[in-house]
């Protein structure tokens, strides 16, 4: 074990990721030998944290106890803390957890960096690890959200939205480009809100339009929009544009006008199904991801049926649900009363992803037969796992490939499609 060697942990989602790869490069420049999300013994362990719901806050919280234990095992020499659990509780985490040396929180590199005593290095900034396969990353165009949603705690752990300017995103594009990259995901909690604080306008078509630019970079995916003030402009991009996939991520999370309301969602049922339709229409091969909340606090049995109409009727390539989580000073946590059991919760959710289920299934189906343009992401066993242009990693379908001849990690195939599952594709390359 090396005296200065950190592991880094990062918990959550792929804003955080991102977050953990600038974090590394950073520690590297400091001639620290670095590991990620290792099993391996080092003198010093970081943990990027999650808070967004119960089930993300528990896994962060036994993760650091893990460590605090092995810490007091002579494991380890530091334990250091940072991301959004951290920020919202980090007084009692302080209390509670006292192995832990420091505590950080988000939007602060230069204070994580230099509170484990390290040289934060300004001409780094653009730069990062990439610790995804080295052929897609996660590029974040901005931090922090504006939106008031009754159930959410992002805007009390990341702040106000804050917009990066269009040329630093550039010089990150550029930079991932120079690795290697060739698919960007697009990544900030509301696309749908860029440029509008820093350029008093949206902002996002000329954004990926210029991105589109960049040599090396063939897929662009766009994740997170907020149905309310939908930028439209961008429906153009993704459709004129070869490098935009024709994928679009955007949280719908209810239909029925009455949670809408009480998640303060700032749209309605018409207009949210005028959205999709124009999507549909504007893009007729477009894939949606959405994500759907269920059990939030006064969700009626009727309010539950309009919903599982409306993801009947709107049949979504690409589905999650989550339960509602009772968070502290967020609008329904203080103005409402977790009224609906859990069991509830989990029957409502499982109901919608057993209809999600049978969906996939019917739109796998229907591509039997099609050839489709493949990026190959890993290899297991004597089959290549890969992905079209309407699946982002992690969350969606993969492509189970057979092939002759060996394939190259990395670079894109055509697969012609000989059959399917609820979520997957299978086929066979085609030279």
């Amino acid at each position: 074990m090396k005296k200065k060697s950190i592991n880094l942990i990062s918990l959550g989602c792929s804003k955080n990721l991102v977050d953990s790869e600038i974090i590394l490069n950073q520690i590297q420049a400091n001639n620290y030998t670095i590991k990620f999300n290792s099993n391996e013994k080092t003198n010093i362990v970081m943990i990027n944290t999650c808070g967004f719901i119960n089930d993300a806050k528990e896994e962060s919280i036994n993760t650091i106890l893990h460590y605090a234990n092995e810490k007091n095992n002579g494991n380890i020499d530091k334990l250091y803390v940072f991301g959004c659990l951290s920020q919202r509780y980090k007084t009692d985490l302080k209390k509670t957890i006292p192995e832990v040396d420091d505590f950080f929180g988000v939007n602060n590199y230069s204070e994580i960096i230099t509170g484990i005593k390290a040289n934060y290095k300004k001409e780094l900034i653009g730069e990062r690890i990439i610790t995804t396969p080295k052929h897609f990353a996660y590029l974040k165009i901005s931090e922090g959200c504006n939106r008031t949603c009754s159930f959410c705690a992002i805007p009390l752990i990341r702040g106000k939205h804050i917009s990066k300017p269009i040329e630093a995103i550039i010089a990150e594009a550029k930079f991932l480009a120079s690795k290697g990259v060739k698919e960007l995901l697009i990544i900030a909690q509301d696309l749908s809100y860029y440029g509008l604080d820093i350029y008093k306008e949206q902002k996002l078509p000329e954004l990926i339009t210029d991105i589109s630019k960049i040599d090396g970079i063939e897929w662009i995916k766009l994740h997170y929009f907020y149905p309310a003030n939908f930028p439209t402009q961008i429906l153009d991009v993704i459709k004129n544009n070869p490098k935009v996939c024709k994928y679009i991520d955007i949280a719908f999370q209810h239909i029925s006008d009455n949670m809408l309301s009480k998640m303060k969602r700032n749209i309605n049922k018409q207009k949210t199904i005028e959205l999709i339709n124009l999507i549909r229409a504007k893009i007729p091969q477009i894939h949606i991801r959405t994500t759907i909340l269920v059990g939030h606090p006064h969700e009626t049995t009727s309010d539950f049926n309009e919903l599982v109409n409306f993801v009947q009727t709107s049949k979504f390539e690409r589905l999650g649900t989550f339960t509602y989580s009772n968070e502290e000073n967020t609008y329904a946590g203080d103005n409402y009363k977790d009224n609906i059991s859990e069991k509830t919760k989990q029957k409502r959710a499982e109901k919608i992803m057993n209809i999600q289920q049978e969906i996939s299934t019917q739109i796998n189906a229907n591509k039997i037969g099609q050839t489709l343009k493949v990026i190959i992401d890993r290899k297991e066993q004597k089959k290549y796992i890969g992905r079209t242009e309407f699946d982002s990693p992690e969350v969606d379908n993969e492509v189970i490939i057979t092939s002759k001849n060996k394939l190259t990690i990395g670079n894109f195939y055509n697969v012609k499609i000989t059959d399917s599952s609820e979520f997957d594709l299978i086929g066979n390359t085609i030279f």
